[in-house]
């Protein structure tokens, strides 16, 4: 089969976007089929690595996002495209990119967008006027659904604006986790003592720093726990545009910003020598970075109202695999309080026991059926 993934919003620093197609693109060209990866850049290139090959094409960059580019030219896409003749496409992306669903159906191939992210959530946080926003929204779900063969979202929560409005083709893949590369073994107490500078408690902020990830609230809730009597060190691991912000906010406290981390195998050091790893934001899909942490060994504490919830499984059992607050500081240092509460070896064996049951294996495998079961439409015209 050759598979081709097109996206948006991918570069050197897009984090969990990224680390998906690559190793989506792994598993896909182990299994023995073609892969080709389509995403915007500064300028066109070709580069084949063992998830298949990956072409550039020139991007606009969007201003406020810290980097992030978007292809344009969509009709270049669909020529590239029909030159690798893919028997199936994946698109991520719901807006710029939407109209390729209604191009794979007219040449007769199979097709699936992957939503990352909950429509409604991000016009409400951005926009501020869900009254406004609501009626749109719903339009252009039940449109984008109509163009492509299947809809995956990744957790419940992601499906949830989909199914109220009736959707039926959607599908519910999770994503998975490097098992090797994060592991509890990787904790290092020499690094442990660097990033701890002095203090007893060393929380860890990872990912992207925009409006939408609440970092704002991983600074504050290091702040009170530091005002309730403990030693605490917030590392925050990650970029973004509402950096310069953060540092404002952090001046004068135990706040340390390490910037963007490329190299997977010291992330994953980083998040086995934390004692908790911070999630607060309330829009999460999934949150790779919290599957990653509970790989690594560690706790992980959440937003209650984004989808890490099911990630860790709160719902269904009592290990402490961490908690989930309210969307406030006081709530978060309580429910840091709380989870340290508990035997570290125990708190260290539960997170690593829930993070083998999402092998990145089960996804690709998962997906490759799905590719499998969507009917192949005949071709209406030359591709």
């Amino acid at each position: 089969m050759r598979i081709a993934h097109v996206a948006n919003f991918y570069g050197p620093r897009s984090g969990g976007l990224r680390t998906t197609m690559n190793r989506l693109g792994r598993g896909y060209v182990d299994a023995g089929n073609e892969v080709m990866h389509i995403v915007p850049g500064s300028s066109f290139d070709r580069q084949w690595s063992e998830s298949g090959l990956r072409v550039t094409v020139p991007g606009r960059r969007l201003a406020g996002t810290g980097g992030y580019r978007v292809i344009v030219n969509v009709a270049r896409v669909r020529r590239m495209l029909a030159e690798f003749a893919p028997d199936a496409i994946e698109v991520s992306d719901r807006f710029t990119l939407a109209s390729l669903g209604d191009w794979a159906r007219e040449v007769g191939i199979r097709s699936v967008v992957f939503s990352h992210e909950t429509l409604a959530g991000l016009s409400e946080t951005f926009l501020r006027a869900p009254f406004l926003t609501n009626r749109p929204v719903n339009w252009w779900n039940v449109r984008l659904a109509a163009r492509f063969d299947r809809v995956v979202t990744t957790t419940a929560f992601a499906a949830r604006e989909f199914e109220r409005l009736g959707v039926d083709n959607l599908v519910r893949v999770p994503l998975g986790v490097d098992l090797e590369v994060f592991h509890p073994s990787r904790r290092d107490e020499r690094l442990r003592q660097t990033l701890l500078r002095g203090a007893e408690m060393l929380l860890v902020h990872c990912g992207r720093l925009s409006p939408e990830k609440r970092a704002d609230r991983s600074v504050a809730t290091a702040i009170e726990l530091t005002r309730r009597g403990h030693r605490v060190r917030l590392v925050v691991v990650g970029d973004g545009p509402t950096r310069e912000a953060l540092t404002r906010q952090a001046v004068g406290q135990a706040v340390d910003f390490l910037g963007f981390v490329p190299e997977r195998e010291r992330l994953a050091e980083i998040l086995a020598c934390a004692d908790v790893v911070l999630a607060p934001g309330p829009l999460e899909t999934f949150c790779l970075a919290a599957l990653e942490s509970l790989a690594a060994g560690t706790p992980v504490v959440a937003s209650e109202s984004s989808a890490v919830r099911e990630v860790l499984g709160i719902d269904e059992a009592g290990d402490p695999v961490g908690a989930v607050a309210a969307n406030d500081t006081v709530a978060f240092a309580d429910a840091i309080e709380r989870t340290l509460s508990t035997d570290v070896e125990q708190r260290r064996t539960a997170t690593r026991r829930r993070a083998e049951q999402f092998p990145w294996s089960k996804t690709i495998a998962q997906m490759l059926n799905l590719h499998a079961d969507i009917p192949q439409r005949p071709t209406s015209r030359a591709a």
